[in-house]
């Protein structure tokens, strides 16, 4: 096979810097210009200067690893890889920032390859392919002596050293604007965002000594009810639901009309999530800490909520249709469902139908006090259209493709609301299969998801972006509970109280973990009744723990 001519190594690297940013960063240069175009006045010699900027910046990150040998397959996986994210950051508006990184890679086979597409595939290979193929028929012409090789990439730095602080101290007050105004610029940069971010999450993650695994609430304890009827407890995590799209939240179309006719469920108006992101969302609603101090590594390497009820007594068992809990679970009785276990509800992914199956002959099985721990696929993209059965497709037209973008915004919408439908049904089948066992147990459910969703506002779609940059749509997450007469009276709840604050009160995941302590009795000092959503409306829980009347905290 003919090579391409001969090239310096330096020049290779500025030229493969160019590429970079030419070929990946068109998401970066359109969220460019539509901050810039907000503006009064733009400088156009700081519109010219970027460019020159981010191949001076690449071309400073890429020098290191132009060694002989390396360099070739290893800018050749950097076309490829940075040709898949600069696709899903063109066509989702999706941020490359360490959070994003993560929940990559701790996704699941079957969901990445829900992402592939007629028109990713073309973009990866024209983008990626074709320059990493480019790349490696180039004869590259290497220094004779390491020192000289040494001295020549040192200078290439330095060159680019001088020329990025030139045009950051040209166009400061723009680059100072711009950035301040915009901060996840610097996670647009492509493949320099992802690989940084990667890097950072395997060090903190794999390479790191994990910290001592510490236990909480050893202090836990629980009062028991003598001849009362044990408790039987559903947490039901959903998946990418969005709550301007709950019929019960005041939403134009009636999505939510199963749990709706159960006629006693309580749906909450203002709650938001922890994360943006399932591998953020979910560990952070079951830990101690609050979504400002939240850190993953803690999380993962401390006691759960899980953890704490199950050391007080409550049999716990978590029961996975989706990704996984994130550690959350690691220490109790938990199941994800297989296509092999139940070939008729699933197709690459599961139905969320699948978790009720042997679900009662998994409850009879348990002692006692009992918590179960649903995790739905819920509205799980791109491909919407797979989270429901035919049956379920109540709006159309609807979007059967995963390529969102090249569906209108009616079909796209459609297949969301459809999955809304079909998770409330659900929702509604768990209710019912609760009140068939009111006779024996106090029975309750609460069902909430761990983030929302974008479907296309503003040119964002799917989820991920950083929380501060999050729209409501991701953050802004439905709640729903319900509770039997029998549960109700057992902890002295005051229904209507509930309902006042489910209409108005603010509440996030950070309620959670103090909230369950509390509708189990559990008495430990981590528990913070201030966040307990349920306290304000049991008058003798007021009286035993505190003389002080407390409102419902924001």
């Amino acid at each position: 096979m003919p090579s391409l001519p001969r090239i310096r190594i330096v020049s290779f690297v500025l030229l493969a810097a160019a590429a970079f940013t030419a070929l990946q960063n068109w998401a970066f240069f359109r969220h460019l210009h539509q901050a810039l175009s907000t503006l009064d006045h733009v400088n156009a010699g700081f519109v010219l200067s970027v460019p020159v900027f981010l191949v001076a910046l690449l071309n400073l990150l890429l020098i290191p690893l132009s060694t002989r040998g390396l360099v070739k397959p290893l800018f050749a996986v950097l076309f490829i890889v940075g040709a898949m994210t600069s696709y899903s950051a063109f066509h989702y508006g999706t941020v490359f920032d360490r959070g994003m990184v993560q929940n990559i890679i701790e996704t699941h086979s079957a969901e990445v390859w829900s992402y592939l597409t007629a028109d990713a595939v073309i973009w990866v290979l024209l983008t990626g392919v074709l320059p990493a193929t480019l790349l490696c028929l180039v004869h590259i012409e290497y220094p004779r002596t390491w020192w000289q090789g040494l001295l020549l990439r040192l200078g290439a730095m330095l060159v680019s050293v001088l020329v990025i602080s030139l045009v950051a101290l040209g166009f400061y007050q723009d680059y100072a604007s711009v950035g301040r105004n915009n901060p996840q610029l610097k996670d647009e940069i492509l493949p320099a965002a992802f690989v940084i971010n990667t890097l950072k999450h395997v060090h903190r993650h794999y390479l790191s000594t994990p910290p001592v695994f510490e236990h909480i609430a050893l202090d836990a304890t629980r009062a028991h009810r003598a001849g009362m009827k044990p408790t039987l407890f559903l947490l039901v995590i959903g998946e990418t639901a969005r709550a301007q799209n709950f019929g019960m939240n005041g939403y134009a179309r009636d999505t939510t009309p199963y749990t709706r006719a159960a006629g006693d469920v309580i749906a909450f108006q203002h709650v938001t999530s922890c994360g943006t992101a399932t591998a953020v969302s979910v560990p952070c609603m079951l830990s101690r800490m609050t979504r400002a101090e939240f850190n993953d590594v803690k999380a993962r390497n401390s006691d759960s909520l899980l953890d704490i009820l199950h050391r007080t007594g409550i049999d716990i068992y978590w029961k996975d249709n989706d990704d996984g809990c994130k550690g959350a679970c690691a220490r109790v009785p938990n199941h994800t469902v297989t296509e092999a276990e139940h070939p008729d509800l699933c197709d690459g992914e599961c139905l969320d139908m699948v978790l009720l199956r042997g679900l009662e002959e998994q409850i009879d099985r348990m002692k006692g006090d009992r918590m179960l721990v649903l995790h739905l696929i819920g509205s799980h993209g791109p491909t919407y259209f797979k989270r429901y059965p035919p049956e379920f497709r109540r709006f159309v037209p609807d979007c059967p493709r995963s390529d969102i973008e090249n569906c209108s915004r009616e079909a796209l919408v459609n297949s969301y609301d459809n999955t809304i439908v079909y998770t409330d049904y659900v929702v509604s089948q768990l209710i019912q299969m609760l009140r068939r066992y009111s006779s024996h147990f106090d029975t309750g459910l609460l069902y909430l998801s761990d983030h929302g969703e974008s479907l296309g506002e503003s040119g964002v779609y799917l989820h991920g972006v950083p929380y501060p940059l999050a729209p409501k749509e991701q953050t802004h997450i439905p709640m729903q509970l319900w509770l039997s007469p029998a549960l109700m009276a057992s902890r002295q709840i005051d229904r209507t109280c509930l309902q006042q604050a489910a209409r108005t009160g603010q509440f996030s995941q950070d309620n959670l973990f103090p909230s369950l302590l509390g509708l189990w009795d559990v008495r430990t000092s981590v528990y913070d009744p201030a966040l307990d959503l349920f306290r304000p409306c049991r008058p003798a829980q007021k009286l035993l723990d505190d003389p002080e009347t407390r409102g419902i905290s924001p």
